[in-house]
């Protein structure tokens, strides 16, 4: 049944707090991607040559990554028991204390091996506590809303993401641009993971005051006076492994392509095209911009032609653009690199914009927290954790961009079969019973 209730008051604050939390949280996680691939490589790795120091940097990029499944198990179980509200503060504090203390880390100049190590300790902390931000983030909005304009509501904290790429590719840029090399690289790296204390705080302050779910609150309300149930992740493997497959298959050509046009990008760039890291950072840059703007108008548009037909136009878009998304980076040139990088993420955005709708629409309220981080954390190892690993691999072993393109396009094509077994999720009532499953087709 499809509610036509309005948006409660005080709707415009929870809509607030999602977009800045997820802005906060997703600058932490960038602009770990973004050190990586422009200096970590020379602060942690100094020992080996340049694109293995790179590739090594990229590992323990891709060890977030691991954690996030188990911070999707942690914050799902309790945000499904106690409320949304308490673990999206707990993440967010969890997220900006790593990355405020990777600013302070020494050196492996300084204490050698044991750099690395702190920094892997750390992002870690950064991935589990980013397990549990984008469920709960995306629920509160979910749950706070209307049916009928769900998918763009729940899209704002979805831009929440190029809004911190944005945030962290600009405060690198503006370092690049009025520092020396030489600078940059002692120092001037950590002062974006500083100023994120100074962000946390603003975010704290903002989510303390939004109000709890009343979708949750109703469902907690009728499990009191129930039988004792079970771990809400016990009811998410047992009656709903089908939505999580379709959630973790959704994921695959959105996150490996996302990493690719944002993160490989930089180590192609300084790389094999020898181009200046501005070149790559200032078309981030702008395309993030766009990329937020585009966000929200596909999770618009998918609340009038339906969660699989945009979807659907974002995966397949993003697999065509691949071949031309090289080509336009080998001209060298600052103008086409960046419509490559702009067009990449305005159709990425197709498949971003409706997926917190989709995949919070795919499962009861009682387990939703918990089924939709699940499905995509678990997808974020096979895909968003390796694809610059994978990309930069291929990129060594073969010398050229046609393997990568290939890779994306691969990723592309699972995300097409895993929406067209999904059925059409718009419309659905969130205040459905967790036995209640949406529908799929065998």
């Amino acid at each position: 049944m499809t509610s036509t209730a309005p948006a409660k008051p005080g709707f415009a604050k929870v809509v607030i707090a999602g977009l800045v939390g997820t802005t906060i949280e997703w600058y932490d996680f960038f602009l770990y991607g973004s050190a990586a691939a422009l200096v970590f490589n020379k602060v942690f790795f100094p020992t080996v040559d340049p694109l293995n120091g790179t590739l090594l940097a990229f590992t323990t990029y891709a060890i977030g990554f691991l954690a996030r499944p188990l911070g999707g198990l942690v914050f799902g179980h309790f945000g499904d028991r106690i409320g949304r509200k308490k673990l999206l503060v707990l993440s967010l504090v969890l997220m900006g204390g790593a990355t405020f203390a990777m600013g302070l880390l020494p050196t492996y100049a300084a204490i050698g091996v044991g750099a690395p190590l702190l920094l892997t300790f750390l992002r870690l902390v950064q991935g589990f506590a980013l397990g549990g931000e984008w469920g709960g983030a995306v629920l509160i909005v979910s749950e706070h809303g209307s049916a009928e304009r769900r998918g763009f509501w729940a899209s704002w904290p979805q831009a929440g993401v190029p809004v911190g790429n944005l945030l962290a590719t600009a405060v690198l840029a503006v370092l690049a641009a009025v520092q020396t090399e030489e600078a940059f690289i002692s120092w001037g790296w950590r002062v974006p993971f500083l100023i994120s204390g100074v962000l946390v705080l603003i975010g704290l302050w903002i989510r303390l005051s939004v109000s709890e779910s009343p979708v949750f609150l109703e469902a907690q309300a009728k499990a009191a006076a129930g039988p004792k149930e079970k771990a809400p992740i016990v009811e998410v493997f047992r009656h709903h492994w089908r939505e999580v497959l379709i959630a973790m298959g959704a994921r695959m050509g959105e996150n490996v392509s996302y990493y690719v046009l944002t993160a490989f990008i930089l180590t192609y760039i300084t790389g094999p095209l020898g181009l200046p890291k501005s070149t790559g950072l200032n078309a981030v840059l702008i395309a993030s911009a766009v990329h937020l703007v585009a966000i929200p108008c596909w999770g618009a548009l998918s609340d009038v032609i339906g969660r699989r037909r945009t979807y659907l136009i974002g995966a397949l878009g993003v697999g065509a653009w691949m071949f031309a998304f090289f080509a336009l980076l080998d001209t060298k040139s600052f103008l086409p690199i960046t419509l490559a990088v702009t067009v990449g993420l305005v159709l990425h955005g197709a498949m971003y914009g409706p997926q917190a709708a989709f995949f919070s629409e795919l499962f009861g309220t009682k387990v939703r927290y918990s089924g939709a981080s699940v499905g995509y954390q678990l997808a974020s190892i096979a895909a968003g954790a390796v694809a610059p690993l994978i990309a930069t691999a291929l990129l060594k072993e073969f010398g050229g961009t046609t393997p990568v393109t290939l890779y994306v396009l691969a990723m592309c094509l699972i995300t097409v079969v895993a929406v067209l077994v999904a059925k059409e999720t718009r419309g659905t009532s969130l205040s459905r019973n967790d036995t209640d499953r949406a529908s799929v087709s065998a």
